[in-house]
């Protein structure tokens, strides 16, 4: 397998990835708390929802999985902050495809 081609791979089994992530309301849910630019606790995370932490830290990992969020220590605890380039590129991969069906 050529280069070029194993590195196309690795760019769609990464989008994959993200567009997994956000194929689920929670975790949209968190990635709106977080879109205002500011770090979060998993504490300040889960308030107001009635999700525990557990299923909050659960949704936090596979979107650091899928590279959309990071998390950062402060002292004794992790905060979550959104990581933009990955949602960035989705929306150009997204746009991509609908000049292409707009093509059609």
């Amino acid at each position: 397998m050529s280069d070029r081609r194993r590195s196309k791979l690795a760019t769609l089994k990464t989008r994959a990835a993200v567009f997994a992530a956000l194929g689920d309301e929670t975790r949209l849910s968190v990635l709106a708390r977080l879109s205002g630019g500011e770090a979060h606790s998993i504490s300040r995370l889960t308030e107001g929802t009635g999700l525990t932490r557990q299923a909050v830290t659960k949704h936090l990992r596979v979107l650091e999985e899928a590279g959309v969020v990071r998390s950062v220590r402060s002292g004794r605890e992790s905060l979550f902050e959104l990581e933009p380039n990955p949602l960035e590129d989705a929306r150009t991969y997204l746009d991509q495809v609908s000049r292409q069906w707009d093509d059609a």
